[in-house]
């Protein structure tokens, strides 16, 4: 279910069905994207709309199921079924076209999604998937009894607890290494639950509008309603399967163990977002490319060259480096005297030089080119950075033609943004 490469689907996969939230009707066609681009939505009802990356800068909301979207228009509903899916079953890029609000629910839980892709196949595509190796215990507190402890382990598990006062639930507690059999086996089937004696106020709010007990499990204060249960305890893995589904918006696999007790959506959120910033601040990370390599790639020479290693690579595509701030830098002498800060104008040069490197892998005879730089647009600096910080940059390419190339990079201290800008280069000869 942890795929070191990225994959799409190998061909395209149709779900109908209504939507649970919205109730309405709608088709959900999983398409290949061999261009790679990760996760993508499609609102196909709305003329013109753009398409929605699924990640977590475009959550828009979580109250009874992960909400994203690009304006208060086009959003996508409860997307945590299909993306749980997915990453089971190792797809990390794909365009999912929906002419409705809401992927359809199906029965409920991410077993129709689940082998519906198995049944076309994936293919894998160029590029590692990004890791974020969990090195030390991570806790995220969010109230209300929600929280979550994340600690290092080889793989990614998930385990939980859940607590209601129900007869059916009561307090359930499991967990789960996940590799894909397992998801399939003991996770994929369990089905989305709600209370009877809320119905009435959710669908005043427009919400369960589509909820029956073909696609949900319907308690009342007896008991279920359905004809039964595929677990004793698929209330709690179902949760987990939303955690998985959540945990999807970071574009990157997990290493580590996530404890949950008493999941939910905006918990799920919170947790992804945390474990993005530690990503960034990982000042463990293994370099790809160390500094000897970067010597070959890089005209820059003591005191100009400010990168130190670099941890993170896909080709064309992203990087991630590091430059390491000592009190011994020079400019410290003169910048300022007694109060030492490191010049916003180093800052983005360091940034241009780990973009550089992004560059040499996509040209002929790297070692014979230079990067000039050409402009600099929507420059900003958060926060000074000053000796002992770590500087993290990460790079983007937007767009590469004709040996002019415009990237975005943002560059982080202990996981919060202290400068960004969007770079324009020109390669060219030595």
């Amino acid at each position: 279910m942890m795929p070191t490469r990225h994959h799409t689907v190998a061909g395209p996969v149709t779900f109908q069905g209504v939507g649970v939230h919205s109730g309405k009707e709608s088709t959900l066609t999983i398409r290949p994207t061999p261009e790679g681009g990760g996760i993508r939505f499609r609102r196909l009802d709305l003329d013109g709309a753009k398409e929605i990356p699924a990640n977590l800068d475009h959550v828009r909301g979580t109250e009874l199921g992960t909400r994203i979207g690009v304006d208060d228009e086009n959003q996508v509903l409860t997307v945590e079924h299909i993306m749980a899916a997915l990453t089971a079953a190792g797809v990390t890029a794909a365009l999912v076209e929906l002419d409705g609000p809401e992927p359809p629910i199906r029965d409920g839980s991410f077993q129709e999604y689940l082998e519906g892709i198995q049944a076309v196949g994936v293919m894998e595509l160029e590029g590692e998937v990004p890791v974020i190796r969990i090195r030390r215990p991570l806790q995220v507190d969010i109230g209300d009894g929600t929280r979550y402890v994340v600690t290092p382990a080889k793989g990614f598990h998930v385990a939980g607890a859940i607590e209601f006062d129900h007869p059916a639930i009561g307090r359930q507690f499991g967990s789960f290494p996940l590799d894909q059999e397992r998801f399939h086996r003991e996770i994929a089937p369990a089905r989305t639950f709600g209370f009877a004696s809320e119905a009435a106020s959710l669908r005043e709010r427009g919400l369960a509008l589509g909820s029956s007990l073909e696609n949900t499990i319907v308690l009342d204060e007896a008991g279920v309603l359905n004809e039964g249960l595929r677990f004793p305890d698929e209330f709690l893995r179902h949760k987990l399967g939303d955690l998985v589904g959540d945990l999807a918006l970071l574009g990157a696999r997990v290493e580590g163990q996530v404890l949950a007790e008493r999941p939910s959506h905006k918990g799920n959120v919170e947790l992804a977002r945390a474990l993005a910033l530690e990503g960034r601040r990982d000042p463990q990370g293994e370099a790809i490319v160390d500094a000897q390599k970067i010597l070959q790639y890089l005209p820059h020479r003591f005191p100009m060259l400010l990168v130190d290693r670099i941890i993170h690579f896909e080709a064309g595509k992203r990087i991630v480096g590091i430059k390491n701030v000592t009190v011994n830098e020079p400019f410290f002498q003169g910048h300022y005297p007694g109060h030492p800060i490191m010049p916003g104008v180093l800052i983005i040069e360091a940034m241009a030089q780990v973009g550089g490197l992004l560059l040499m892998d996509t040209i002929e005879n790297p070692d014979e080119k230079v990067v000039y730089f050409m402009s600099l647009d929507n420059v900003k600096w958060r926060r000074p950075v000053t000796p002992g910080d770590q500087l993290v940059f990460e790079l983007e390419l937007l767009q590469f033609r004709r040996s002019i190339c415009k990237m975005r990079g943002e560059g982080f201290v202990d996981g919060k943004l202290v400068a960004e800008a969007e770079l324009m280069a020109r390669v060219v000869d030595r």
